[in-house]
């Protein structure tokens, strides 16, 4: 028998997996403390069990059952899930270096192999992780420079919904492509009309590839690597991801070709400067390569576009789904700006509606299992013992709807962000960023985004279902993806007088 025909193949892959199961179990049984969690079936695990579009729902079940932090196996892959605000806080906040890890995911080793700083790991994560901030800082985040930048992306924005005449459109594309240009004038110092061929293209496959990562074709690639050959959705994702990066090299090019030190006009040139001062430095083992270049633009581009704009579209569909909410927002607005144009400024001022944007990205919870961790070292928690190397998922979602921290979780309900006297209030609990080492490196920029993309909207337009369609019909389901966007849906936006 040719030991290369398909039923060889599969009999030394089961042969495989019972090894690696049998070895597994073994190493289970011999730890002692390690979380408990459901019951596993050779092979398989937990998969049986698990809902392969809402995983997190799954987990919160389990949490029920075995406790705020449990195990589970899916495929070979041991895992330990920590669920609600305290043992989340406790892990990622109070022993933030044991947990600040990234565990190696299939997909997103084939991806950048290790590069760029949200699955990077050690050393270089840490040097791109510093360099990221202070360049992102030096390039305006959090300061006057970017805020102007963001007003004027907004009326660019306004115009386009303006071209619409108060009827039925699909708003994805639009906010895509605005808040990718806040982040693309950052990365490569320019902006893109929004019907640019090209620039549709690049925000159209980040989109793509968020959505199909989360899949449950590439999941399943993720746990069974070796049935890679059957997920038709994870060979787009290379094959977006192989167009992406040439863009992105050909742009690295271009900015090389007319780099001047003395004239830094974007994060890539501030880049390519670094990295011409380790070279003549001779630091052979340096971090500051093409690859960790690509993998960075790309970590930047596609988080400082998806996470926001698929925030920004849950605000606009939970005002239409609560017309009251989006008039009280109006109301304040006109009470405090009236026609001037919005900024940072006037948040303080504005306590509802800073409250509305803050409930919109609690109740949106577009990314319910976080981007999952490894411990790096052994550690105890919450009574329990876990290895080094143990992949750790901070459930956010079990976060974002604690019942111990939120008065009415399954509600939007902008009043758990404001007090008795209307007055805006943080809550310690509030953790769509994450938390720890590993929070979201453009948490303020993507802060300044929400508020004035949000607040120049609402000031202008008043947004209603299409007609023929009641507030009622709207679907607060959101869709499958590594994050969870709301499901396609039309607006219409009527100016306001």
């Amino acid at each position: 028998m040719d030991w290369m025909d398909p039923i060889s193949v599969l009999f030394l892959f089961a042969l495989t997996l019972a090894f690696l199961w049998i070895t597994s179990n073994f190493w289970n049984s011999s730890s002692q403390k390690f979380p408990p969690g459901p019951k596993q079936l050779p092979f398989i695990g937990n998969l049986h069990q698990m809902d392969p579009k809402r995983p997190h729902l799954t987990m919160l079940k389990f949490s029920k059952q075995f406790g705020p932090v449990f195990s589970l196996q899916l495929g070979l892959q041991k895992m330990v899930v920590l669920t609600g605000y305290e043992t989340v806080k406790e892990a990622l906040v109070n022993q933030a270096d044991a947990f600040a890890e990234r565990p190696k995911i299939p997909i997103f080793e084939d991806y950048q192999h290790g590069h760029g700083v949200v699955f990077s790991n050690g050393e270089e994560w840490k040097v791109m992780r510093r360099f990221t901030l202070t360049t992102l800082r030096d390039y305006g985040m959090g300061k006057k420079t970017i805020e102007d930048r963001i007003v004027e992306e907004c009326c660019f924005l306004i115009q386009k919904f303006e071209s619409f005449d108060g009827k039925p459109f699909e708003t994805t594309s639009n906010i895509n492509a605005a808040v990718s240009n806040i982040i693309v004038s950052i990365l490569f110092g320019k902006r893109y009309e929004y019907e640019d061929p090209k620039f549709i293209r690049l925000v159209h496959m980040i989109s793509e590839n968020t959505r199909l990562v989360g899949s449950p074709s590439v999941q399943l690639y993720n746990i069974f690597p070796a049935l890679g050959f059957l997920s038709g959705d994870r060979k787009t994702v290379i094959r977006n991801r192989d167009e992406f990066f040439a863009f992105i090299q050909a742009t690295i090019t271009e900015h090389l070709q007319e780099l001047d030190v003395n004239d830094q006009r974007s994060f890539i040139d501030a880049y390519l400067v670094r990295q011409q001062e380790e070279k003549n430095k001779n630091q052979v083992n340096g971090f500051f390569h093409n690859e960790s270049l690509i993998g960075v633009v790309n970590d930047l581009f596609g988080a400082g576009t998806e996470t926001t704009s698929t925030t920004l579209r849950w605000g606009l569909l939970l005002m239409m789904k609560y017309p009251e909410i989006q008039k009280k927002v109006q109301e304040e607005i006109t009470k405090v700006i009236g026609s001037a144009q919005p900024r940072i400024e006037h948040r303080a001022k504005l306590p509802y509606t800073d409250a509305v944007i803050h409930e919109v990205q609690r109740f949106a919870n577009i990314l319910p299992t976080n981007v999952p961790h490894a411990t790096s070292a052994d550690v105890t928690l919450g009574g329990y013992f876990i290895p080094k190397g143990t992949y750790i998922i901070p459930l956010l979602y079990s976060v974002l709807y604690d019942e111990s921290q939120w008065e009415k979780p399954l509600q939007f309900y902008p009043e758990h962000f404001l007090d008795s006297r209307g007055k805006f209030f943080k809550r310690d609990a509030f953790m769509p960023f994450s938390a720890g080492r590993r929070m979201c490196a453009g948490e303020t920029l993507a802060k300044m985004e929400l508020f004035l993309f949000f607040v120049s909207l609402l000031q202008r337009f008043t947004f209603q279902p299409a007609p023929g369609t009641s507030k009622e019909d709207l679907d607060l389901t959101p869709a499958v993806g590594f994050t969870t966007p709301p499901v396609t849906y039309s607006i219409c936006a009527l100016p306001r007088s």
